[in-house]
């Protein structure tokens, strides 16, 4: 978040946004949707024998943010990104990128958008078997006409920047499954994309393999600062990389909320038993739980609000005393009792402080 100079937090600018966005598929969808009013319920889809697949989505993606989409199979996720590139035509609604209406660009606008402000990584790496990753990487420069030399040049900055120097001259079937996907990161980051769609991009990764790539893909965005939009089924992924996460059912958005906002307050039971597994230590912090500070917090152990409850569990559960809870200022905003967080390790709490 940007600061003031008092030191108050401003929020980042929208850099994608969809309002009522619908994908109907079916015959005379538009008109369907257009006769409702633009809404319609599961029932009235059903008796029209259309199949709502994104149902009156609204979402406001922040520069810089990491945005997570998440739902079980046939939730809708991976239709929505592809409305939200206009891979796929929305029915209805509203799609706008920096302000501009995506939905009015011209064929024209739309490959100039797509090649120079949005990079798209998949489940499945789709790298040409017959080149190498040099040329791979290489490969959306050369559709936009970019001189062989700058390109190149490109290529092997990206190719640095995913750790894969000295492998330039090799070919996907001489890489293994993480390093092909790390081919997909540095072609599709090649272009210098301003949003980057990331669709289940290690699901079919090793487990092992998966989190390193996890790691990289936080190391990466530490340096790049894109605007992520990023789909998973998988809950520890989302807390692991998200700044905020949508949660999808029958196409349409549940809940959208910060990850500790999800695990603390579900906004249905769907999203309770969506979390309900998670190892809330990592996810909940110090912030979360804590209570108003006591008149002797200023001689006590600080924690910063930030904090996630894994990472100083041990130390005050063996103090076997309150720690105090200060801002990112260092000033002290609440106290936080050892009793609070044993209840989060045995899961007694739901993230309410009692």
């Amino acid at each position: 978040m940007d600061k003031t100079a008092a030191g108050a937090a401003l929020p980042r600018p929208v850099k994608l946004s969809c309002h009522n966005l619908w994908k109907v598929f079916g015959g005379h969808a538009a008109q369907f949707l257009a006769a409702h009013g633009g809404k319609a319920t599961t029932a009235e889809l059903e008796a029209a024998h259309l199949v709502g697949a994104v149902r009156d989505v609204s979402i406001a993606v922040q520069e810089g943010e990491t945005f997570i989409i998440m739902g079980l199979s046939g939730s809708g996720k991976s239709t929505l990104v592809r409305c939200l590139s206009r891979l796929i035509e929305p029915t209805a609604g509203e799609l706008t990128v920096d302000g501009q209406d995506l939905l009015k660009a011209t064929d024209a606008e739309l490959i100039d958008i797509r090649r120079h402000k949005m990079g798209m990584v998949f489940q499945h790496f789709a790298l040409l078997p017959h080149l190498n990753v040099l040329d791979n990487v290489a490969f959306p420069l050369l559709i936009q006409g970019v001189e062989r030399k700058a390109r190149e040049d490109r290529a092997m900055q990206m190719i640095e920047l995913v750790s894969l120097k000295g492998r330039e001259r090799r070919f996907p079937a001489e890489l293994s499954g993480g390093q092909q996907q790390r081919v997909g990161i540095a072609r599709s980051l090649a272009v210098e994309p301003e949003i980057w769609f990331l669709d289940e991009p290690f699901s079919a990764l090793d487990p092992l393999i998966r989190r390193e790539m996890q790691a990289e893909l936080i190391r990466l965005q530490g340096v790049l600062k894109k605007t992520i939009i990023f789909i998973t089924h998988d809950f520890d992924e989302a807390i692991r990389l998200a700044d905020r996460i949508a949660i999808m059912k029958d196409g349409e958005i549940i809940q959208i909320g910060k990850p500790e906002e999800l695990v603390s307050n579900p906004a249905t039971d769907y999203v309770a038993r969506f979390t309900q597994d998670v190892n809330r230590a990592r996810v909940l912090t110090a912030g979360g739980i804590m209570l108003p500070a006591s008149a002797g917090a200023a001689s006590l152990r600080r924690v910063k609000s930030s904090a996630k409850i894994e990472s100083f569990a041990s130390d005050i559960v063996e103090a076997a005393t309150p720690f105090a809870v200060e801002d990112g200022a260092g000033d002290i905003i609440g106290e936080i009792a050892p009793r609070a967080v044993i209840d989060v390790l045995t899961g007694k709490s739901r993230g309410a402080a009692a």
